[in-house]
């Protein structure tokens, strides 16, 4: 039991897995076909290895500056400031937007010892004053620390010229009204548009 208790141990290093999903996840393993399971570990292994951070935006990729970066078919007037990696995957998927990124790893978070020199802050407005940007999208999450940092870069950009919006928020799809707590319902009120 001692190589499946390290396992199930090891598994709940990753965030949002417990113990019960770590167990789930061990004893599953076990019944995965070997070359399944080396598979997997040797994907973990690449991606750990081979990606790193983009130069430019600080997205993760393979190469750098990333593939978004170079693309040529992008807005470069446009740039999105988004908290991880995982956020630019996320607002790729809709194929809604076609400018370019900033990650900048985190938000500012004092009790978790997080200022804004420990984020990609600088670089950010390096950046834009050395770009042509018209317009720059924060898309933080729309938790308290999310709003901090969103206002702390407006307050850096808006000398620069550049217009600064973020993202709207409020009810999502299929949701009830009674269901959406106060401050959902405020903002999106606050971020209607017209029919």
């Amino acid at each position: 039991m001692a190589l499946l208790g390290d396992l199930i141990e090891k598994l709940q290093w990753l965030p949002g897995i417990g113990r019960k999903s770590a167990q789930r996840i061990a004893f599953y393993l076990q019944k995965m076909d070997t070359k399944r399971v080396q598979e997997l570990a040797d994907a973990i292994i690449r991606a750990r290895t081979r990606l790193k951070e983009c130069s430019v935006c600080h997205n993760l990729s393979e190469k750098s500056p990333c593939e978004i970066c170079n693309d040529s078919g992008r807005e470069k007037d446009k740039l999105c400031v988004v908290e991880q990696p995982s956020d630019v995957m996320v607002i790729e998927k809709t194929s809604e937007y076609r400018g370019v990124y900033h990650v900048i790893h985190g938000v500012i978070s004092p009790i978790d010892n997080i200022g804004p020199e420990d984020l990609r802050i600088d670089s950010l407005i390096g950046r834009l004053k050395g770009d042509n940007i018209n317009e720059v999208i924060i898309a933080t999450n729309p938790t308290t620390e999310g709003d901090v940092t969103a206002i702390y870069i407006a307050k850096l950009i808006r000398p620069l010229g550049i217009k600064v919006t973020r993202i709207a928020r409020g009810l999502p799809m299929g949701s009830d009204l009674d269901l959406a707590d106060s401050t959902t319902l405020s903002r999106a009120l606050e971020g209607r548009s017209e029919l």
